[in-house]
């Protein structure tokens, strides 16, 4: 990759319209944009595709950014490229989810509803991975990918099919860049916390689960998790 200074140099001349500016930062950029596709390689999209999706978010992020974030421009793309991404699935209908992914989400479901015939409660987390031999991540996203998305074309509950309002209609749209950068800057500190503190953080803020969901997936109490997640934020805030 480019030295800052030169980043700084070609975007400048990108956004003057300089092509050949362009082309110098996606070729010196290149391994940064396969290493955000490469999480999205079981989506069921061609890699080629998710490439060239890649490549128009980070050209987007060339086109919008600004020194004046005070951010380094790899750490401004990276959420530009995952939104393009992620864009493009939702646009294109529900997301595709990999025949691994569907196994293992059949799987969990199983092992779930024979521990809750047995001992009457739900398996966290832990033991379901433990069970698979599967990181706590893997668990989380395959029971995740067995949930039917809600389309924002239906009409909100109580509402009649003739009148009723949509729920893309009540959606306000808000400018959430700098949110988008404060979770990847966020996403590079957790890596210094433990376990049970990490997964806290990653189920509350990366996928948007209550307090309640974090306490039943933990086997613990919400109490707890509220606990846990005032200490890890504490200790996050002295960091930055």
């Amino acid at each position: 990759m480019l030295e800052h200074e030169e980043t700084l140099k070609y975007i400048k001349l990108a956004q003057s319209g300089d092509e050949n500016a362009k082309t110098v930062l996606l070729e010196h950029n290149s391994a940064l944009i396969k290493s955000i596709i490469r999480r999205y390689r079981t989506s069921g999209i061609e890699y080629d595709d998710l490439y060239q999706l890649g490549c128009v978010g980070f050209l987007k992020a060339i086109k919008n950014f600004d020194e004046k974030y005070g951010v380094h421009f790899s750490t401004y793309a990276v959420p530009m490229i995952t939104g393009e991404l992620k864009r493009f699935m939702r646009d294109d209908g529900y997301i595709k989810v990999s025949r691994i992914v569907k196994k293992q989400a059949m799987i969990i479901k199983k092992i779930s509803d024979e521990y809750r015939q047995k001992t009457g409660e739900s398996p966290t987390i832990e033991y379901l991975a433990k069970e698979l031999n599967l990181d706590t991540q893997d668990i989380v996203f395959a029971l995740d990918s067995s949930k039917m998305p809600i389309s924002l074309d239906a009409k909100c509950a109580g509402e009649s099919k003739e009148k009723g309002q949509l729920l893309i209609d009540k959606i306000i749209e808000v400018d959430n860049s700098e949110d988008v950068i404060d979770k990847f800057i966020l996403k590079k500190s957790i890596k210094l916390l433990l376990p049970r503190e990490k997964q806290i953080i990653l189920l509350r803020y990366f996928r948007d689960k209550t307090q309640s969901e974090v306490a039943e997936l933990l086997g613990i109490s919400q109490v707890q998790v509220s606990r846990l997640e005032a200490k890890v934020i504490e200790k996050l805030a002295s960091k930055f």
